[in-house]
């Protein structure tokens, strides 16, 4: 008996983790607040980088394409990295990599520099995605909650970076807007490499609710994801790339402070991370079509308004359109998580944020082209067009049948 009992106790200390769940989940949320911090800086510090390097800002925003297209185009490597060597080393290397990556943007003479040192933070930034997701899951005793939380820290980070970014760019310089957060990010990941050491979670207890549907209908569930993946991922992208400039235009006769247009764009975010939040809570209750068709219907009447109006009518418009874009990641990232079973779910991951940031990397020259042809009106309403496809993917999806009862 006594035998027994020490068998039984071994192998839970076997089945306890190594590392402090909480303390991993923290510092992944604060790698999910990074990343899209990092990779928006630029799009908020271009305005005031034009005329300090005499160019103009549809020649200085293509420089950040090849960045985007290595955050989306990367996640297949470091997903499969992770999988095969060590989340926690890739975790490291993304905290220090993309770290000295934002100090080095803040170091350029030249544009070709710019361009290298923005690619260097679009690589290292595609490690969080398909790494920190898996590491949630395998960390996480309540998913839905954990997952619904680690999103607004991303949003968080994305309404952060207009805000931050204008206020030591208006005070400091352009630089130092790279230079400060870049310093914080690697003091950051030497803690992590103290704190979290690395981990085997293979076989780890992890539960998601999985959606039923008819094995004939699959292929309406891949074609919608896809779809709406492409069409969403881009308009989002540049959504967010856009904004900072869209306001410094059209929000004139309010304030020419890059500043408190910062603090306008971080409002304005904050209320797509409630959405995310509120979003990952409904489809909790509801199936996934009964989620994402009303929620397709925001995107394009919101954008195609915006294309007309300046000011606070912008501002509120502005609400819509992020709320709307904000709410489509979470119900995207659901569709993933529901439809691919445990075996295929991280590898699943990988090819939807590979579609998706590839797609959003090509955006980032599709605005500076729209600008550049008809300004923020002619941008506006073709990523209106764009987001059509979203109403369409929803229409596509599948209803879920429900689970016989117990």
């Amino acid at each position: 008996m006594q035998v027994k009992d020490l068998q039984v106790k071994a192998l839970q200390v076997k089945d306890l983790p190594i590392n402090s769940p909480s303390r991993v989940i923290t510092f992944v949320n604060g790698a999910h607040f990074i990343d899209h911090y990092s990779m928006l800086i630029f799009a908020a510090a271009v305005i005031i980088m034009g005329p300090a390097l005499g160019m103009a800002y549809s020649e200085l925003l293509p420089y950040a394409t090849p960045g985007f297209i290595a955050f989306g185009a990367g996640s297949l490597i470091t997903g499969w990295l992770g999988d095969r060597w060590s989340r926690r080393h890739m975790m490291l290397i993304f905290f220090v990599g993309i770290g000295l990556s934002m100090i080095s943007v803040g170091l350029v003479q030249t544009p070709l520099q710019l361009g290298a040192a923005l690619l260097a933070i679009g690589i290292f930034a595609s490690i969080y995605h398909p790494v920190g997701t898996a590491m949630i899951v395998s960390y996480a005793e309540k998913l839905g909650a954990e997952m619904g939380i680690n999103g607004v820290w991303g949003n968080l980070g994305v309404a952060s970076s207009a805000l931050v970014t204008g206020v030591i760019g208006q005070y400091l310089g352009w630089r130092w807007a790279f230079i400060v957060p870049g310093v914080i990010t690697v003091l950051i990941g030497i803690a992590f490499a103290m704190t979290v050491v690395h981990e085997d979670r293979k076989g780890s207890k992890q539960a998601a609710a999985q959606a039923r549907v008819a094995k004939e209908d699959m292929w309406r569930v891949v074609l919608s994801l896809l779809i709406v993946v492409i069409a969403i991922s881009t308009t989002f992208n540049a959504v967010t790339v856009a904004l900072p400039k869209l306001f410094a235009e059209r929000l004139a006769d309010l304030t020419k402070s890059p500043a408190l247009l910062g603090v306008i764009a971080a409002g304005v975010y904050v209320f797509g991370a409630m959405t995310q939040y509120t979003i990952g809570k409904l489809l909790d209750r509801h199936s996934l079509k009964a989620v994402a068709l009303p929620l397709s219907f925001m995107l394009a009447p919101f954008l195609y308004l915006a294309a007309s109006l300046s000011n606070l009518p912008l501002i509120v418009v502005s609400i819509g359109i992020v709320m709307g874009a904000f709410g489509q990641v979470t119900v995207n990232d659901a569709m993933v998580g529901k439809y691919t079973t445990e075996e295929w779910r991280s590898r699943a991951y990988a090819v939807r944020y590979f579609v998706g940031f590839t797609a959003a990397g090509a955006s980032v020259g599709l605005v500076a082209w729209l600008y550049d042809q008809g300004g923020f009106s002619m941008m506006l309403r073709a990523f209106a067009a764009l987001c059509l496809l979203a109403i369409a993917a929803a229409i596509i999806l599948p209803r879920e049948i429900k689970a016989p009862a117990a």
